[in-house]
């Protein structure tokens, strides 16, 4: 056997490793005790890794970002594009496609943005309005959420992964939606007009199945590149990308360029991408966590994320199924939906970026990413809790049939 062959065998491996939710997971929390560890052994040397600029070309593209800004602004937006592909197949292709599939994680994904963001505002006495910080405890991070429903969640019905995924993506989706409206200072409407010239030759050059790299990657770097300088939050690059990429075969495909993509770039996402964001952005002072015990903002993040989402979430699903509009998937019961709110107070990545981009100083932000680390790891340990006490019940008794769709009843 050649050694390219022993080369290429050993990458297929690896990314086989690296696809698996449990290792996205896994990674994220490596980060993140990476992270707190180096912030607080030695605390000049971690900011000034991550304050350190890099530019890159000419000042007018305004690409002089620091590390932490290239791991929050470029590398995100390629794990947006993912999430972009993703939620698109399944409202199109996959198990949402349908109105009817689709209304019920679009109502839980309401209720897990609407509540959270309520409660915060309440909690936090109205410190969470200044700067949008009401925005922090609206997103639920997809690889650490299906990371613990892999790691727990065995024996339940694939429904459950698909209702998580779904409801996931499209919450974060309005996250990304509410940082391009509530962060933008002034927008270059020369760059937006060519970034969107730039996302439609993207969909025209798909349908005519021109898809080499040597094309398409210094294509999708241009959007990015545009996006960036409009002002915006250049993580809405990748959504749109994501979202105009085909998810089904065009002509004699054997498999759409979605896929491929999605293929390809999830391990990079999983492995590499999302712990480099967790290693920059997870590294807060242990003094931190002293603040945030009596700050307002940081009680209205934390119960925002934690008890906000449960209930949102919770209460959209229901909502859906009692308004007649939505069915559960097949083989989920109720008892399934509870455990998939408390997944979904998992904020981590996207409250991460949006804590860094609401607070107004870096003290503030490290107490508000403090509440955040504290609410995400306290809703990992309770939806393990009852993810496996969920899959007894499941692995006990025979599989729930579906709740009648809205026309049978």
């Amino acid at each position: 056997m050649s050694r390219r062959t022993d080369d290429r065998g050993a990458a297929a491996t690896l990314g086989d490793f690296l696809r698996q939710e449990t290792t996205g997971g896994r990674l994220l929390l490596l980060a993140t005790a990476v992270a707190l560890i180096w912030a607080n052994a030695a605390p000049g040397a971690y900011a000034q890794v991550w304050g350190a600029e890099a530019g890159l070309g000419p000042d007018w593209l305004h690409l002089h970002l620091t590390l932490a800004g290239w791991a929050s602004d470029a590398l995100l937006a390629i794990f947006f594009f993912v999430a972009g592909v993703e939620v698109k197949r399944e409202l199109t292709v996959g198990e949402l496609a349908g109105w009817r599939a689709a209304a019920l994680p679009l109502f839980a994904a309401g209720g897990g943005m609407l509540v959270p963001a309520a409660i915060a505002l309440a909690v936090s006495r109205g410190a969470a309005a200044d700067s949008g910080a009401w925005a922090i405890p609206v997103a639920t991070d997809i690889a650490f959420a299906l990371g613990v429903l892999a790691l727990a969640g065995a024996g339940l019905p694939a429904g459950v992964r698909v209702l998580l995924l779904s409801m996931a993506v499209i919450d974060d989706l309005g996250a990304i939606a509410l940082i391009a409206l509530l962060f933008t200072s002034g927008v270059n409407l020369a760059y937006l007009v060519l970034a969107v010239l730039l996302c439609a030759l993207y969909w025209w050059l798909h349908r005519r199945r021109i898809t080499t790299p040597w094309v398409m990657v210094p294509l999708a770097v241009a959007v990015w590149i545009c996006v960036h300088s409009t002002g915006v939050h250049a993580t809405v690059a990748g959504i749109a990308l994501g979202l105009l990429t085909p998810v089904a075969p065009i002509g004699d495909e054997n498999e759409s360029a979605g896929s491929r993509l999605e293929h390809r770039l999830h391990p990079l996402s999983a492995g590499l991408i999302v712990p480099l964001f967790a290693l920059a952005a997870a590294g807060i002072s242990l003094g931190a966590f002293s603040d945030a015990l009596t700050d307002p903002l940081a009680h209205g993040v934390f119960f925002g994320l934690l008890a906000g989402k449960f209930l949102g979430i919770f209460g959209g699903t229901w909502l859906a199924v009692r308004l007649r509009i939505g069915t559960l998937p097949s083989g989920v019961g109720w008892g399934d939906v509870v455990p998939i709110a408390m997944l979904g107070a998992i904020g981590y990545t996207v409250s991460l970026l949006v804590s860094q981009l609401a607070t107004p100083d870096a003290a503030t932000a490290q107490i508000a990413s403090t509440a955040v680390l504290a609410a995400s790891l306290l809703a990992s340990v309770i939806a393990i809790v009852l993810l496996r006490r969920r899959g007894r019940v499941h692995r006990s008794s025979p599989p729930r049939p579906a709740p009648p769709a809205a026309e049978d009843r």
